[in-house]
């Protein structure tokens, strides 16, 4: 249902696991069935799997629809697909404990408790996920771009005569912070069009040099912390006058929107 996460400890882990692995596979492969938690959660999926419950009903959809509206000031044409995404959350969260909620036949009812434990868990993803973004992609850009961008900036005050990044800079601040090389490949097939598609990014010419081009975190999105998890005309206002580069960001969304709608 969602993107997968990459992030230093889940790599680390991972690391780990495939040295305890490969140092003794016998005894790792014994210790993994004799684990009491796995073999917990193996015993509870065929449990799971033989209650044939055939659907999932939910008792209180109108507590989805007051916690959706609380986090969706604005409606999108994401969000008919954000909430289809959230019920289905709600559903996993039933059937997991399924011998402790109420059944009618072979349906099960979700109760409350399913629906605030499917919003939190959505709490901590949606943001990427309203971007239309992998987690991987969206951290990088947090922790990597903007990092850089302010890291290059932080002697200017205001918008004027801002300095875009280079694609080696990112390079050099990813490797500084992960401590290994992204390709350049990489970064300007998978990483920049996502980005600049979900309006997080723009590129401009280098004024010294016009066959480069160099990149720009909105300022909507990295002015503060305030405004980090706001859209365009989703609540949150300014009353500071808009750069050129902001401007075309601002038409460019608009453009968007009216396309999806028209669709």
């Amino acid at each position: 249902m969602l993107s997968p996460e990459i992030n230093q400890e889940k790599i680390r882990q991972a690391i780990f696991e495939k040295i305890k692995k490969e140092a003794n596979s016998i005894t790792y492969k014994r210790d993994l069935e004799t684990n009491p938690e796995r073999k917990l959660l193996k015993e509870r999926i065929i449990a799971i799997k033989e209650e044939n419950i055939v659907d999932i009903q939910i008792s209180n959809p109108e507590l989805i629809k007051q916690l959706f509206l609380e986090r969706a000031k604005t409606f999108k044409p994401r969000h008919q697909r954000d909430i289809g995404r959230i019920i289905s959350l709600v559903k996993v969260f039933a059937l997991l404990n399924l011998w402790f909620r109420e059944r009618h036949g072979l349906a099960l009812i979700a109760c409350d408790e399913d629906i605030h434990e499917a919003f939190k868990i959505w709490d901590i993803i949606s943001e990427s996920q309203e971007l239309n973004l992998p987690p991987y992609v969206y951290n990088l850009y947090k922790d990597v771009i903007v990092k850089a961008y302010k890291d290059k900036n932080g002697d200017l005050e205001g918008d004027m005569g801002k300095r875009g990044l280079s694609r080696q800079e990112i390079l050099q601040k990813h490797y500084e912070i992960h401590g290994r090389f992204l390709p350049d490949w990489y970064l300007r097939q998978q990483i920049i069009p996502p980005l600049e598609a979900a309006g997080l990014i723009i590129q401009e010419a280098d004024p010294n040099d016009k066959r480069k081009m160099l990149i720009y975190p909105t300022s909507q999105l990295t002015a503060s912390p305030d405004t980090n998890n706001s859209e365009l005309q989703g609540g949150v206002t300014s009353s500071l006058p808009l750069t050129d580069a902001e401007q075309y960001f601002v038409e460019m969304a608009e453009n968007e929107e009216n396309h999806e709608s028209d669709l």
